[in-house]
């Protein structure tokens, strides 16, 4: 059947989005399609919505949600693990995807094309966000966690309650359950702070509605789901498609992917430009920056002095931050956003210093740099410092048959000490570093810890490792937090 129309009477007349109240899926039933974070989150909502709910994953080894403490004895959740009949698709009422699951699988396109009401779990939460909550949105290929922790950090410092996650640690279906209880045990939020990915957009919402929101830059990765880079920044630009009132989209000046995709997608945004006016100039070198909004004239300062984050671009993704909170308008001022540019830490392994060891050499864990654009970054940031660079992994597909990308670390890395490859792709870096004209040594290890004691060999009192490796993990650990963690052992027993 399709998606039931709800009439008046069925909702709450409490300040929650028009379009649900704590009960409006009652009687109908939900299937949730990928049991990770998100899909949990989203299955926990459903069932505080009234829902029944069939809970769907292809991995045969996870415990059925039935037999989970977190779900034990709710008569309302099945859960189907392994091959899956589509058919039960086909009858949901809703059909809620985590992003980890691409729209190619379990016939979800096909439902999408017809007219079925499919959903990821952001719009799906995005559906009961009470009205009042203001949005921040954060995507782009490199840089949004780090935008969201910052701009979350500023609020929480100003006394905002935010919200923040969504693809960075708690997923928004969360805070949409919080906003489902009584009102004795509610959470109230003045703002969401949302980290989005391109999976999470890759189906098109209908109410996920950012008051400001922000892509920060659009380099080549995941290509293996979205194929092209068109599809990539058009993924991305669906944050703007259902902003109204003038809200304010922040793009990156000079990228033609994005400025294609956002045309087509925005309608009545107020644009600012990262790194051009209206929006934000940064000079990393006097640590300040220059912020003016669309609707202004006036020019303010950030000064970016205080900042302890390592790494110039860390300037950039602060002003950033501090720019997206203004532009939410909550009642915090230019003076206000200065005093919180001090209290800013960044998250684990993005550029995170490990130890000072007896050597005098500083080590560095930047192993959420997964794509070659991501190091890149964090080298410029470190121009000043000279490095022992760790690079390897299993490197991502790039866009020209012909490149793996790295070629483009050369310059950038002439200056420094040296340079050791590991992994499944450290053979392909080695031979492209190489190949490109490479002027400083470089090593191959076969595996991190390897890596770790040739860098140990190679560095000298002052020099500082760093681990930026330009690659997915997936050959030798389960995700980057777990190569950093690795990282951080082998560092800290020198």
């Amino acid at each position: 059947m399709g998606a039931p129309v709800l009439s008046m009477s069925s909702l709450s007349s409490s300040s929650f989005g028009v379009h649900s109240s704590i009960d409006d899926l009652r009687g109908q039933r939900v299937a949730v399609v990928g049991l990770g974070k998100s899909g949990r989150a989203a299955i926990e909502l459903a069932l505080a919505r009234g829902a029944s709910v069939l809970a769907i994953d292809k991995n045969e080894q996870l415990m059925p949600l039935e037999n989970d403490p977190q779900f034990y004895g709710n008569a309302y959740l099945h859960t189907i693990l392994g091959h899956c009949d589509t058919r039960l698709l086909v009858d949901a009422d809703r059909v809620v995807v985590s992003p980890g699951v691409s729209i190619e699988e379990y016939g979800l396109s096909r439902l999408l094309r017809s007219g079925r009401h499919v959903m990821s779990e952001l719009d799906f939460a995005s559906e009961v966000l009470p009205e009042n909550i203001k949005i921040l949105a954060v995507t782009g290929t490199n840089g949004k966690s780090t935008v969201t922790s910052f701009a979350g950090q500023m609020l929480q410092h100003l006394g905002i309650d935010a919200f923040v996650g969504g693809n960075l640690g708690t997923p928004l279906s969360e805070a949409a359950k919080q906003c489902l209880e009584t009102p004795s045990q509610r959470k109230s939020h003045q703002v969401a702070v949302v980290e989005v990915s391109s999976y999470q957009m890759e189906i098109p919402n209908q109410y996920f509605s950012p008051s400001v929101a922000v892509v920060l830059n659009l380099t080549p990765d995941h290509l293996e789901r979205h194929k092209t880079m068109e599809n990539y920044a058009a993924v991305k630009c669906r944050l703007f498609s259902h902003m109204k009132d003038h809200r304010l989209a922040i793009l990156p000046h000079g990228n033609h992917y994005i400025n294609d995709a956002f045309s087509k997608q925005a309608n009545e945004c107020n644009v600012a430009w990262i790194d051009d006016f209206p929006g934000i100039k940064v000079d990393t070198v006097a640590k300040v920056a220059k912020f003016r909004f669309p609707s202004s004239e006036l020019v303010t300062d950030l000064q970016l002095g205080a900042l302890k984050a390592m790494g110039t671009h860390n300037c950039i993704n602060a002003a950033v931050a501090a720019f997206s909170v203004l532009g939410l308008d909550v009642g915090i001022d230019n003076d206000s956003i200065n005093t919180t540019i001090e209290s800013l830490t960044l998250l684990p392994h993005r550029m995170q210093i490990v130890c000072r060891d007896s050597h005098g050499v500083t080590w560095v864990d930047d192993s959420k740099a997964t794509n070659v654009e991501s190091t890149c970054t964090g080298l410029m940031g470190l121009r000043e410092h000279k490095l022992v660079v760790l690079l390897g992994g299993l490197a991502k597909a790039m866009t020209d048959d012909v490149s793996n990308g790295f070629e483009q670390l050369v310059e950038l890395l002439k200056d420094h000490r040296g340079v050791i490859t590991f992994g499944s792709s450290g053979e392909m870096i080695y031979k492209t570093l190489c190949n490109s004209g490479l002027s400083i040594p470089c090593a191959r290890a076969t595996n991190l810890e390897d890596a770790v004691n040739c860098a140990r060999s190679m560095a000298r009192s002052g020099d500082t490792i760093l681990l930026s490796p330009g690659c997915a993990s997936f050959d030798e650990f389960r995700n980057y937090e777990h190569r950093g963690r690795v990282f951080q052992e082998l560092a800290l027993s020198s």
